[in-house]
């Protein structure tokens, strides 16, 4: 099939990703994805028929990348489309599934596994079961909280009963659920814990990658959630050596919004670029485990790097978002340090850029390994320098609380050269070098 300018999507998976299953496009080398996405957790989590946690988008074959290759996706915008939502703190309930809440639900009446659902008026026992009509949510709130968006989506407040119940008559109008999604709307349960709550939108992509090397639940496509995985009793378990086939796609890191870019390993042929899991807001960690699951559309711009072999993403966030000390050396700041320079008769300053490594783990220490790691890997240098230059130039920042961060620093310019990426990193900082 000819490869497209422009791919649209508005087809999901069943919360599986499959590198043996259907890929949409293909779509052009420095071509674009449109996509209409569906909110990410909660309304994915009460529908059992759904089964990795998220309802992502099908992934996209992009017209040559090859496994071993990477592809750059440029983030060139995000439009929230909700008009309300609901979230929260979780809390499984046992009985109701094999080992796993997130993807393997079970009736605890009929005992159907991934059984469908139907809705039965409001509130946390909403979800019930077509074959038996039993109450089959496998989570409910500790906490939780309904939220509505101004016209512009830029601030949203939290509601009290009535109109988080009057949300929850109308959930897939209020939340914009898209039309080929099949997820039970999380207002439905009506959580009103806190009322008149102001926050700022900040909208970003807690899911956005490429296809692992073998079939993964969506939510567990990291190295945090994916520990579930290991010797999981259903059947989408697998060994620890197994979990090194992830592509760390559900990072939700708040970094990961309109303007940044994100570099994506190949591990399938075609890449398969899916995303989703919108969230309105979130600050870093996502420490109440879940934010504001919104739908929403998003254009991104695909292109292919060659023979770069990376195991895990590489983040280059908008200027504004890098931490103070990996932010671009300035023009005076170079000029203070030529004349430091020839003070202490330094013959040459390193010319730098900004480079964020993701790392993941079973926790933050496991996750800064794993990043530490990553970034010494693909620069061809030792896991010491980069401890200094992310300690002196940069920063470890928590994506995802308990095992998702972003090893951040200012890498010598000869470094990127040699792994063809000086260009994209000068190009995305080109406005404040200037």
């Amino acid at each position: 099939m000819e490869a497209k300018q422009t791919v649209f999507v508005n087809e999901f998976t069943n919360g599986i990703l499959d590198p043996n299953g259907e890929m949409l496009g293909p779509v052009q080398d420095g071509g674009y994805i449109v996509a209409n996405t569906t909110p990410g957790c909660w309304g994915p989590m009460i529908t059992p028929c759904i089964r990795g946690g998220h309802e992502v988008t099908k992934p996209v074959f992009v017209e040559g990348a090859e496994v071993g290759d990477a592809i750059a996706i440029k983030i060139k915008s995000i439009r929230v489309t909700s008009i309300a939502t609901s979230s929260g703190n979780d809390k499984p309930i046992e009985g109701r599934f094999v080992g796993d809440p997130f993807v393997a639900v079970k009736c605890p009446e009929c005992g159907t596994m991934y059984p469908e659902t139907k809705i039965e008026g409001i509130g946390q026992e909403a979800i019930r079961c077509a074959n038996c009509g039993a109450d089959v949510t496998p989570f409910v709130f500790t906490n939780g909280y309904t939220m509505a968006f101004d016209s512009n989506k830029q601030v949203g407040i939290t509601l009290h009963k009535e109109a988080a119940e009057h949300i929850a008559q109308q959930g897939r109008y209020y939340m914009a659920t898209p039309d080929n999604s099949v997820q039970n709307p999380i207002v439905t349960f009506a959580p009103h814990d806190l009322v008149g709550t102001v926050a700022r939108l900040r909208p970003f992509l807690g899911q956005l990658g490429t296809t692992p090397a073998r079939p993964f639940p969506d939510s567990h496509n990291a190295g945090d959630f994916g520990q579930f995985l290991i010797d999981a009793p259903h059947e989408y378990g697998i060994t620890k050596e197994q979990l090194e086939d992830r592509t760390d796609g559900h990072m939700d890191i708040n970094r990961v919004r309109e303007g940044a870019v994100l570099i994506c390993p190949v591990k399938v042929r075609g890449g398969g670029v899916y995303l989703g899991d919108m969230h309105a807001m979130q600050g870093d960690g996502e420490i109440a485990g879940h934010t504001t699951d919104v739908a929403g559309i998003v254009t991104l711009q695909v292109k292919v790097i060659k023979g770069l072999t990376i195991d895990g993403p590489i983040l280059l966030p908008v200027a504004e978002d890098l931490p103070y000390l990996a932010k671009p050396i300035t023009k005076k700041e170079k000029e203070i340090a030529l004349d430091l320079a020839q003070t202490w008769g330094v013959k040459k300053l390193e010319e730098s850029l900004p480079i964020s490594f993701i790392g993941t783990g079973a926790n933050l220490n496991e996750a800064t390994e794993n990043g530490l790691q990553r970034a010494a890997k693909v620069l061809g240098i030792s896991v010491p320098e980069v401890m200094n230059r992310a300690t002196i130039t940069g920063a470890i920042e928590i994506g995802r609380h308990p095992g998702v961060v972003t090893v951040t620093f200012l890498c010598p310019v000869h470094y990127l050269d040699e792994i063809g990426l000086t260009t994209l990193v000068r190009d995305q900082y080109r406005d404040v070098l200037e």
